[in-house]
């Protein structure tokens, strides 16, 4: 197989033997691989691979077609579109899944979009409805609303009902976001004009939060998923007392095989059959071919983006 490997700070593609599965795993042939943060961290020696996952190829997500499988797989997976969240690896022309964790990718959508689909949808579904339980006719305030997570996550509160206000730095995609779903677009410096909010998916940190605490509701539920505007916020516990809200914080790269089984599961179940129906979408910022890597990670740290960056193979 070829594989994008850290050397350094850089990624160099090179050729690497095509692993073979666990019993209880697959073996997907790569089509399309979103490039997230995480990766980004990852390249830079802050955010190592779980262990038993490739410690340098980075890659949290992809899609393509099964092309092996473990002794034990028992289901009929050969040649079965699907995408994944991984540990890593995922930026190369094949990569190792177990397979209860696989999504099925829908007939009629592109391997780019596909490619974007895991990590965005799987992080939004499990922060917004299992940690922020939002339920319909709440609203919601989301940060980096601009963002992969973030488009996903308009998308799927406007699924569920759910009044939905996107944050981002300035307005520029505002007009994108609202034809995603997004009932209110305002800048970061508006956010304290609000009404109060019942749940706040937050994707940047303190440079949100510190406005966001102001516009809780009470019961508010507070998910923290990103910190790139910030890690550390002064809070009003006084506030936050009063109002009896909470908050919590999710990752799911570090969960066990067994955790996230379950939450692949809620998503196959709830997901798929909407992004099979179109109701939702990848909006794809950028695609660049797998030899052109580092161009993508390039693209990928500057801002002003809309949507997904997403590494092509051509198989």
């Amino acid at each position: 197989m070829r594989a994008a490997i850290i050397i350094g700070t850089e990624l160099d593609v090179v050729e690497r033997p095509t692993p073979n599965p666990g019993p209880k795993d697959v073996v997907v042939a790569v089509r399309a691989a979103g490039i997230n943060a995480a990766d980004l961290l990852q390249r830079q020696g802050f955010y190592p691979a779980p262990a038993g996952w490739p410690a340098d190829i980075p890659g949290i997500e992809m899609a393509g077609v099964v092309s092996d499988v473990g002794s034990e797989v028992h289901l009929p997976l050969l040649g079965r579109r699907v995408c994944a969240i991984v540990g890593g690896g995922g930026h190369a022309t094949h990569c190792v899944v177990p397979s209860e964790h696989l999504i099925y990718v829908p007939d009629n959508v592109s391997w780019p979009e596909a490619g974007g689909f895991a990590e965005t949808f799987t992080t939004a579904h499990d922060a917004l409805v299992t940690q922020g339980r939002l339920q319909a006719d709440e609203r919601v305030l989301i940060s980096g609303a601009n963002g992969g997570v973030g488009t996903a996550a308009i998308q799927i509160a406007h699924a569920i009902g759910s009044h939905v206000i996107a944050v981002t730095r300035t307005s520029e995609h505002h007009e994108q976001l609202r034809s995603l779903g997004a009932d209110e677009t305002v800048t970061l410096d508006e956010v304290t004009s609000l009404a109060p909010v019942n749940v706040v998916l937050e994707l940047v940190g303190a440079a949100h939060l510190s406005r966001a605490q102001e516009v809780l509701a009470p019961r508010a539920r507070i998910v923290v998923i990103g910190v790139g505007g910030g890690n550390t916020v002064s809070l009003d516990l006084l506030r936050v007392m009063s109002l009896r809200a909470s908050l919590t914080g999710s990752t799911l790269r570090a969960r066990s095989r067994e955790e996230k089984t379950e939450v692949i599961q809620r998503v196959n179940e709830w997901l798929v059959p909407r992004w099979a129906d179109g109701e939702l979408q990848v909006p794809l910022a950028k695609t660049f071919d797998l030899d052109d890597i580092n161009d993508g990670y390039e693209y990928f740290s500057s801002p002003g983006k809309l949507g997904k960056v997403v590494v092509l193979n051509d198989q």
